[in-house]
């Protein structure tokens, strides 16, 4: 299905002649370095073509004859290729018989090739000449060579004549798919697996390059090399028989995705994410903008969450209520040479708005005026990691975060109970792990068995009556209580009872009240306190008992109502309440 979904997607993409999509046996690759010619084949210059993306300096990309998957040997690309190959070029002499055998390498593909083309087309006979010369000393005495060795970009040739490299020529494309269809069709013939026809078959697929992590050659999702992948003594991609054809359009399909800059990418904690649309739609560019925080932008983000509520009647991102285009989001990570599969999740684009609304909905949650509304998932994940480092996530986390985002599964369970042990041992609850808590309770009590309890709200509810929720606020309120009490104290009861309190609430609470009149005394203005034992006696109204334990739910719902009793304490009307003697507005 995956590889079926991907080979659809390069059609797509193929059939717009606007997506830059490389046709079979070429890809579009990244060539940092050009070594511009005259027609005669004499070296003009060497050329740097990389342009400045922030602080990094980017290589252009141009359409090249497929990478020759080199991962060991000597294998040489053609009409382009490192410095040791194009130049057999060394950085120690110990290594110049390897340069020497590269370079004869690519000569002879290039001669393979072209040898009865020279003749005629006036870039191939100048590079012909220029490479039968064997003459380099004024390449590798150019100022830019530096460069070139430091970056260890890959080279290839232009006439200085021309705006364009020597590859990208029509007539040289034609030849290298007449080249690459006599390969195929010497190859065995077999029923492809995902077109359905008979066909040359892949011994080995293209790599693919872009998840993060994985080796810079590139990885394999299909690939057999040892022993136990193998069935009935079948060899390489015989025990999965996929054509060449397709191989090329999956992997470049996928590549596609995953290049450099790429909208359709998202990096969540240790996985890469990929996503598309069976058709073009607006959803595939609003998706990034979602998730992933634009620094130089904010606003950027906001605006996409706008658009995706507004979706259905106005806005930049229209999407139809009863779309039924299906959209693919595909999570990928390294395993060695290899490329595990960490979810699939296959939806459609109505679907999928619902989802993300869904998604947005449970994670809002009341904040400070400078924290952002926005919540990349990364954030979320990273609220529950020790010292939030996403490096300190365990592995599968993000995948299972993230499909539950996409699938509208509820999120998992780990990451409650992880977000109720880094708040215990900080005895804290940021805004992003206040919304992560309330998102992962509220889809808890939307399944079946709890549809019957109260959702928690965006901001205070003073009619949520669940004992975890109402210790939760009294808990703040007790807090506040002895902040005013005593100004500038080091360590408030948070730091020495919010563990208990959360969860042996029988424990914690019979000092907390007692030690609540003795603060009350300390109190000059009468009026607060007056507020104060109000606003305790609402709160007390839904506790009858302080019970000895709270179960994990209603110790997340213990966190929100603390999270949100707090908020309350720091909102306007609450601190202008605080100069008066009206009763608190919480």
């Amino acid at each position: 299905m995956i590889l079926h979904a991907l080979y659809e997607y390069y059609q797509r993409l193929a059939a717009d002649p606007e997506s830059g999509i490389a046709p079979e046996g070429f890809e579009r690759k990244e060539i940092p370095f050009l070594i511009l010619l005259d027609a005669e084949g004499n070296f003009r210059d060497l050329q740097d073509v990389r342009e400045g993306i922030g602080r990094n300096l980017r290589a252009k990309r141009y359409l090249v004859p497929k990478d020759c998957g080199r991962t060991s040997g000597v294998r040489a690309n053609l009409l382009w290729d490192n410095p040791k190959y194009v130049l057999a070029y060394a950085e120690k002499p110990s290594d110049q018989e390897k340069a020497n055998l590269c370079h004869r390498a690519f000569l002879a593909r290039f001669e393979e090739c072209f040898s009865d083309m020279r003749q005629t087309h006036t870039g191939l006979g100048a590079l012909g000449r220029f490479l039968e010369k064997q003459s380099f000393d004024a390449i590798l005495s150019h100022p830019l060579w530096r460069e070139v060795v430091k970056s260890k970009g890959n080279l290839t040739f232009q006439l200085d004549s021309d705006y364009r490299p020597i590859a990208e020529d029509a007539a040289i494309q034609a030849r290298v798919r007449e080249k690459t269809q006599d390969l195929s069709e010497k190859s065995e013939r077999s029923i492809c697996l995902i077109s359905g026809k008979p066909a040359p078959l892949a011994l080995l697929h293209p790599a693919i390059k872009g998840v993060a992590g994985g080796q810079i050659s590139g990885c394999f999702i299909v690939s057999f090399n040892f022993a136990a992948a193998r069935s009935y003594g079948k060899e390489s991609g015989d025990n999965a028989p996929v054509s060449q054809s397709v191989a090329f359009a999956y992997t470049t399909a996928l590549n596609y995705l995953l290049q450099k800059g790429s909208r359709h990418k998202l990096q969540v904690a240790d996985m890469t994410m990929v996503f598309w649309a069976e058709k073009q739609e607006p959803i595939e560019d609003f998706l990034f903008d979602l998730f992933v925080e634009n620094k130089d932008d904010p606003t950027r983000n906001s605006e996409a969450i706008r658009a995706l509520y507004s979706s259905p009647w106005r806005g930049s991102l229209s999407v139809d209520e009863d779309d039924a285009t299906r959209f693919y989001v595909l999570g990928l990570a390294p395993n060695a040479s290899r490329i595990s599969i960490r979810f699939w999740e296959v939806t459609t684009v109505s679907g999928l708005v619902e989802r993300l609304k869904e998604h947005f909905n449970d994670i809002k949650i009341c904040h400070g005026p400078k924290m952002s509304d926005f919540l990349p998932l990364n954030s979320l994940i990273r609220s529950v990691a020790v010292q939030g480092k996403l490096d300190h996530v365990a592995p599968n986390h993000a995948a299972d975060m993230t499909r539950a985002v996409f699938s509208g599964a509820p999120y998992p369970l780990v990451f409650l109970q992880e977000a109720l042990t880094r708040t215990r041992a900080e005895q804290d609850v940021p805004y992003w792990r206040a919304a992560l808590i309330k998102a992962c309770v509220n889809r808890f009590i939307r399944s079946e068995a709890h549809s019957t309890e109260k959702e928690l709200t965006v901001s205070l509810d003073e009619t949520n009556d669940n004992i975890g929720y109402c210790l939760g606020r009294l808990f703040a309120v007790l807090e506040k209580i002895q902040e005013e009490s005593h100004p500038g104290i080091n360590a408030t009861i948070r730091d020495r009872y919010y563990g208990s309190a959360s969860s042996t609430p029988v424990v914690a609470f019979s000092p907390l009240m007692r030690m609540k009149n003795h603060h009350l005394a300390k109190l000059e203005n009468r009026g607060r306190v007056v507020n104060f034992e109000r606003l305790l006696a609402r709160i007390m109204e839904y506790i009858s008992d302080f019970p000895s334990t709270l179960s994990l739910h209603d110790q997340g719902r213990f966190a929100i109502g603390y999270y949100h009793q707090r908020q309350a304490f720091f909102s306007k009307s609450s601190e202008a309440s605080q100069s008066q003697a009206e009763p608190v507005s919480v």
